[in-house]
């Protein structure tokens, strides 16, 4: 195979709001951290271990307007993107580097506001519509409602 392929897909939590930056000619990118974690019982204690890597998440134009307005932190979100490395000077004149998380897809899987109106036990909210960065969200179907003779036929 001579092709290749550079991609990612992350379910995590948020580890802090979406910081947004506008440009002036209309623009804007998004950029926020996500947590995902690795558990597994270490074998010789039988105690239960968790490791947590950190991933640096970056989202443009109207995506990352959709996401600074409905994430924060804490939140679960999926992300499906593509890896690219960055390198600059600091402020102290040494050259640093960071690996991030280029988003092309994003489907937000627990919102903070989501949870507080599940909490008060009303009905859980709809499953919200993946989001593709080139592309306007979609309108997820609602099932069609069951007819009175449809019941009648149920065996309990």
């Amino acid at each position: 195979m001579s092709g290749t392929l550079n991609k990612v897909m992350l379910i995590g939590h948020l580890g802090d709001e979406v910081k947004m930056h506008y440009f002036e000619g209309g623009g804007s990118i998004g950029r926020f951290p996500i947590a995902t974690n690795e558990t597994y019982t270490n074998k010789s204690t039988g105690e239960r271990v968790t490791n947590t890597d950190w991933h640096n998440v970056v989202v443009r134009n109207k995506a990352a307007e959709i996401c600074e307005k409905y994430l924060s932190k804490g939140d679960k979100v999926y992300v499906e993107g593509r890896l690219k490395n960055r390198q600059w000077q600091g402020e102290d004149g040494n050259t640093r580097y960071s690996t991030e998380v280029h988003v092309q897809e994003f489907t937000f899987l627990t919102t903070k506001k989501e949870g507080m109106q599940n909490s008060g036990g009303s009905a859980p909210a709809a499953q919200k519509p993946a989001i593709t960065e080139n592309k306007a969200p979609s309108k997820a179907s609602a099932p069609a409602p069951a007819s009175s003779e449809d019941d009648d036929d149920l065996p309990f």
